[in-house]
């Protein structure tokens, strides 16, 4: 009650001895005092729920400490008790001093080798689910690869059990572009990225017959299993959409019977490839479920697995926390080239980083991309980072590595997915409610009350973390293991919703002509 005095750490948390903010438990009413060994806090004004608590008075233009590192400036005097958010905190523009190899650590390799339940692939690639990809070569063709696939779904599949689905991989481009360019070379790779993937054991090309990324440039030279079944059809070919759709239900069958044949077989964890990404971040995601699934991380890191970090937006601000930990200078390199074309991007488009946090974010507590992207990099866990991928670059490297990608969460999860990733952990703060097909996503909430009023899109709760009824080495074990029943066939609530055919969004880039 105001004008009582109660533990500090009852009601917000100090991250770091020297932090000048804790963040709110739960809602802080003016009055409320606070007390934490020698200090004595007072709050001044209403707080809510993930947001900053001042506990030491700053002048104006004071580096301001979260997590013992620097999240922005203040823009005002601020004392102590008061609410620390975009009315007096500002983004820092100093940029730290960068180090390379100098954080490594070298997660020790497991004791015990951990094993789930996969699609073994010709070459030595493990799925973890088994589909049909109907993908398009340009989006004149995505309706009729739509209606072929809304003919499986529903209660036919059942006839099929060893298959998971469908999929219709539609996007709103293929053509008026340069094949040549950077937009077009992304999208050929994104196209021949899911063509490829291990959890796609069949793929049938649609393309319409004139565009300029053709079926047969899209499927020449595929780096894709030797087992996988390739299909392809064109709608002028065929003679329109009514042909194409008649012969493409024949195609998807024929191709559905045969992968109904295949079985899933113990294999080592090793062989997974975890995308690691956030959406909706709050207060609470560089403090519950960023730094479980970081653990988690290390776990399979240690267990020779892949565990891969994006969203470049998103760690601008952390990202001399990342080449510390790089295996070389070249890695660490390849992380701040890709840093500064994004700075020149955003500036092109009369923007600059600081633009993301969203608007959902700040509402969750988050002020700065500093103190956004600090909370983001926890995913990645501790090991050291081994390689640094383009978007939707294959991913041919064991160990902690990174993608670049837009923060755009089903962009930034389509690029992953390309790579190879074989299951995506998702955390999330507001409630994302995203899904990845042919790639099961699994949701882990950053708070308790986001997961009870959406309990129905969530797989995890990492908000035991911030009351103390867990520790971060409790929840991501639980990730842990719930990664490895996944990877083995469990549905996600984002499966069980059959979400993730809308999600995937090639990332655009270049003019259209």
């Amino acid at each position: 009650m105001p004008g009582t005095g109660a533990l500090l750490a009852d009601h917000a948390l100090l991250l770091h001895p020297e932090d000048h903010v804790a963040v709110a438990l739960r809602d802080l009413p003016p009055g409320l005092k606070l007390t934490h060994g020698t200090l004595t806090v007072e709050v001044t004004a209403a707080i809510p729920q993930g947001h900053k608590l001042c506990v030491r008075a700053m002048p104006a233009d004071t580096p301001v400490h979260k997590y013992g590192q620097t999240i922005g400036r203040t823009t005002t005097a601020v004392r102590a008790g008061e609410h620390v958010h975009s009315h007096n905190l500002a983004m820092d523009t100093e940029r730290p001093a960068y180090e390379f190899g100098t954080g490594r650590i070298v997660v020790p390799k497991a004791s015990v080798t951990r094993t789930f339940e996969g699609f073994e692939r010709a070459g030595g690639a493990v799925g973890t689910r088994n589909y049909v990809g109907i993908v398009t070569s340009v989006n004149c063709s995505a309706s009729t690869a739509r209606m072929i696939a809304d003919q499986f779904r529903g209660p036919i599949m059942d006839a099929w059990p060893h298959v998971d689905g469908v999929v219709a991989l539609t996007h709103d481009s293929g053509c008026g572009m340069v094949p040549a360019s950077e937009g077009g070379q992304i999208l050929r790779r994104t196209l021949r990225g899911y063509a490829a993937h291990p959890n796609v054991g069949a793929v049938l090309a649609i393309g319409l017959g004139c565009e300029m990324l053709a079926v047969d440039a899209l499927l020449h030279d595929l780096p894709a299993p030797a087992d996988t079944l390739l299909s392809q059809l064109t709608i002028q070919d065929q003679g329109g959409v009514r042909a194409t759709v008649r012969a493409g239900v024949t195609a998807v069958r024929e191709l559905i019977e045969q992968l109904d044949q295949r079985r899933r077989t113990t294999v080592p964890a090793s062989r997974l490839i975890l995308g690691l990404n956030c959406g909706g971040s709050d207060g609470y995601s560089g403090i519950t479920a960023n730094p479980a699934l970081g653990h988690a991380s290390d776990l399979l890191v240690a267990q020779g697995a892949t565990t891969v970090l994006a969203e470049t937006p998103e760690v601008f601000g952390a990202e001399h926390l990342l080449t510390r930990r790089a295996v070389s200078s070249a890695v660490g390199h390849k992380l701040l080239e890709r840093i500064e074309w994004w700075q020149k991007y955003v500036a092109a488009g009369g923007g600059t980083l600081d633009n993301n946090p969203s608007p959902g974010n700040k509402a969750g507590g988050l002020t700065t991309i500093l103190e956004k992207s600090l909370g983001a990099v926890a995913k990645g866990g501790t090991a050291e980072l081994t390689a640094v991928y383009e978007y939707a670059e294959r991913i041919t490297d064991a160990g902690f590595t990174f993608m670049d990608t837009p923060g755009y969460d089903p962009v930034s999860v389509t690029g992953l997915v390309a790579g190879g990733a074989t299951v995506v952990c998702f955390t999330t703060g507001r409630g994302s409610v995203l899904g990845s097909k042919p790639v099961p996503t699994l949701k882990v909430a950053t708070n308790t009350t986001m997961y009870e009023r959406m309990r129905d899109d969530m797989d995890l709760d990492a908000g035991p973390i911030a009351t103390g009824d867990a520790t971060v080495a409790e929840i991501g074990d639980r990730i842990f293991e719930e990664v490895l029943a996944v990877a083995s066939g469990r549905m996600t609530v984002s499966e069980d919703l059959d979400l993730g055919r809308d999600e995937f969004i090639p990332w655009q880039l270049g003019a259209v002509t």
